[in-house]
């Protein structure tokens, strides 16, 4: 009886083990994941993020967490279950979690999560789109149709969303050809202040504006999904997906294509120096806050400026996560350029809370970008590369020879010049719009700009602080424009890349800290009715068209003096001669002015004729006066 006990027992006890040997979660179709499986490496071709495989019925879930002890996926495909039969499968190394899900829909979207280590869910860092339970409802329906709903009741948090048969955007125009770095004139603009309905149909409709101006390329302020809607878009945390407050993918991809069709490149301003704490990779390595051995981010930021959570760009998790972001965007989308926002700021040089210490020559940083450089232009050589940099000159040189654009702020001393005051020692002395200023020998790697997002409106200054004499007043509105005017003649003419600011160039004055510093601004598009501002933005696409047009805006042959009272630019080459020439003082000035050539020439703003009797003249200018003059009439 014993014995019979003893072999009942033993019989039983094979079938238990024998019941839970079930097939790996990367099975075929109707198998059942073991809710303990065994590491095995993810499955050959499957990408970071989601991969798509049979026809889209089936897909692999891939997710990058070294250290972690679970990882369950959990979506709309399985009712938001965190049954342990949805845990995902460890790489053989421990750093990555897959699992396959089969028996897809291809043409329906899903909404996913990860849950790591039982409690903590995030979304995925390689998706495309996002739902937020706090802002998507903000969006209107006109921006953004068809938004899916969020999963209400069955998760919390932002959740990803992936759908394997995407709305195909079909691109028309396959041959445009960006304009060299020389030629390049490029238009700022925030999608959420730009236009009223901050979405990227209203600016795909109004680009004819651009056209009549001039420009030749946009800049977007970051388009990649933010926290919240209302932002300028430096508090990213997901980079694989487009702001859904500003439109669909499939708008954005319009927006680029028709501007190329238009001759008008894109660049996108992108933020690489930090996440924000909505960010996935952020919250998947956090202590109260803290990156804690988190292998994307420093625990503590290594520079003065940081904001969020700042990137390590000497670890390899980074380097590898920065050029898949990278890719994808130049490949996706478009994009011809991108201007890295903070690029000082790629450095594991501690500079703690000294910013000159910061600015310093910095080897390593130059190491990391030019790996970054080199590796974007493998996939495009013509790529525009722009980082807002501000260091030492000597370390900007070495990026420059690399073919890298830097950021040229000559704001503070535009705006001396145009509210009228020298009193700081030259501070009106914009001589550094000129790259031989600086040890750089690439005449084309400085974007200068008087204007930019981070700086205060020139006619904001103008009409609040504007200096006066007698008879003479800069606050006054229109001789505060006809000052703007006489800035953009000087700006322009430089060698160079240059940038506006939106609506600089009809003499915006709402101060950039009206509302908050990052607050919602008007667009104010009324402003053309008034014929002083239209007389700005007709100097601005004059300015514009005569730079893009004649050779001799691009020459290194050239002297200038933008510290006097009456500044001047001489430019030569082989098509022409132009002299510059303006008053930014109060009252009438004479001067003298040496042209580099006798005879003939013309003033192109009036097209008038001024006879040049010799090299030297004795000239008067009235307050605010200019003139752009040359040996043959500038080609329009």
């Amino acid at each position: 009886m014993r014995n019979l006990y003893l072999l009942l027992i033993s019989i039983l006890l094979a079938g238990v083990t024998s019941c839970s040997k079930k097939p790996s979660s990367g099975g075929s179709s109707g198998n059942v994941p073991d809710p303990n499986p065994a590491a095995k490496d993810v499955p050959a071709g499957a990408a970071d993020g989601v991969t798509f495989i049979n026809g889209g019925k089936s897909a692999i879930f891939n997710l990058y967490a070294p250290g972690k002890k679970t990882v369950t996926l959990t979506g709309d495909f399985n009712d938001w279950s965190t049954d342990k039969k949805y845990n995902m499968t460890n790489s053989t190394d421990g750093t990555r979690w897959w699992i396959q899900i089969d028996n897809l829909d291809p043409n329906t979207e899903y909404a996913y999560q990860y849950q790591v280590d039982g409690s903590l869910k995030i979304g995925d860092p390689y998706c495309e789109k996002v739902l937020d339970p706090d802002n998507d409802k903000y969006i209107d329906k006109s921006t953004y149709p068809d938004l899916k709903p969020y999963p209400t009741g069955k998760t919390t948090g932002i959740v990803s969303v992936m759908q394997a048969n995407q709305p195909a955007y079909s691109w028309t125009t396959t041959t445009f050809t960006r304009p060299e770095p020389k030629n390049l004139v490029i238009y700022e603009l925030l999608v959420r202040d730009f236009v009223q309905t901050h979405s990227y149909k209203t600016i795909k409709d109004t680009l004819n504006y651009f056209v009549r101006l001039g420009v030749n390329a946009i800049e977007l302020m970051p388009v990649s999904e933010f926290e919240g809607n209302d932002s300028w878009g430096y508090n990213p945390d997901y980079y694989f997906a487009p702001d859904k407050y500003y439109g669909t993918k499939n708008d954005l991809k319009a927006l680029i294509d028709a501007c190329h069709s238009k001759g008008i490149a894109v660049i996108q301003d992108i933020v690489l120096n930090h996440s924000f704490g909505s960010s996935p990779m952020v919250q998947l390595y956090s202590s109260g806050g803290t990156p804690t051995n988190n292998p994307w981010y420093n625990s503590t930021p290594t520079h003065p400026f940081n904001v969020g959570y700042q990137f390590n760009h000497e670890s390899p998790a980074t380097k590898y996560f920065v050029k898949n972001v990278l890719k994808f965007w130049m490949t996706e989308y478009h994009i011809d350029g991108f201007r890295f926002d903070l690029a000082k700021g790629f450095t594991q040089t501690n500079s703690g809370s000294d910013v000159n210490a910061w600015g310093k020559y910095d080897a390593s940083r130059i190491a990391i970008w030019k790996d970054y450089n080199n590796f974007i232009k493998s996939i495009d050589p013509k790529f525009y590369v722009i980082l807002e940099y501000f260091s030492e000159a000597k370390e900007e040189s070495e990026l420059a020879d690399e073919g890298m654009m830097t950021w040229n702020n000559q704001a503070f001393n535009a705006e001396q010049a145009t509210m009228g005051y020298n009193d700081a020692g030259g501070s009106w002395d914009f001589s550094y719009l000129f790259y031989d200023r600086y040890p750089i020998a690439n005449p084309y790697a400085l974007v200068s700009y008087f204007e930019s997002h981070d700086e205060e409106r020139l006619q904001f200054k103008n009409g609040m602080y504007g200096n006066s004499t007698t008879g003479y007043n800069i606050k006054d509105l229109a001789t505060g424009l006809k000052r703007d005017e006489m800035a953009a003649a000087f700006m322009f003419s430089a060698p160079g890349p240059k940038m506006i600011w939106q609506f600089g160039e009809r003499g915006y004055d709402v101060s950039i800290n009206d509302n908050g510093r990052l607050g919602d601004k008007p667009p104010h598009w009324e402003y053309m009715n008034d014929a002083n501002r239209r007389h700005l933005f007709k100097v601005y696409s004059q300015m514009i068209n005569w730079k893009k047009k004649n050779p001799v805006f691009t020459s290194t042959t050239f002297n200038y003096d933008l510290a006097a009272t009456v500044k001047h630019i001489t430019m030569t080459d082989a098509t022409n001669s132009i002299e510059v020439v303006g008053n930014f003082g109060l009252v009438s000035t004479t001067t003298t002015v040496t042209f580099p050539s006798t005879g003939t020439w013309v003033d192109n703003f009036t097209g008038t004729n001024i006879n040049v009797s010799s090299a030297t003249m004795n000239m008067t200018f009235a307050p605010g006066e200019y003139h752009l003059y040359s040996k043959t009439a500038l080609t329009n």
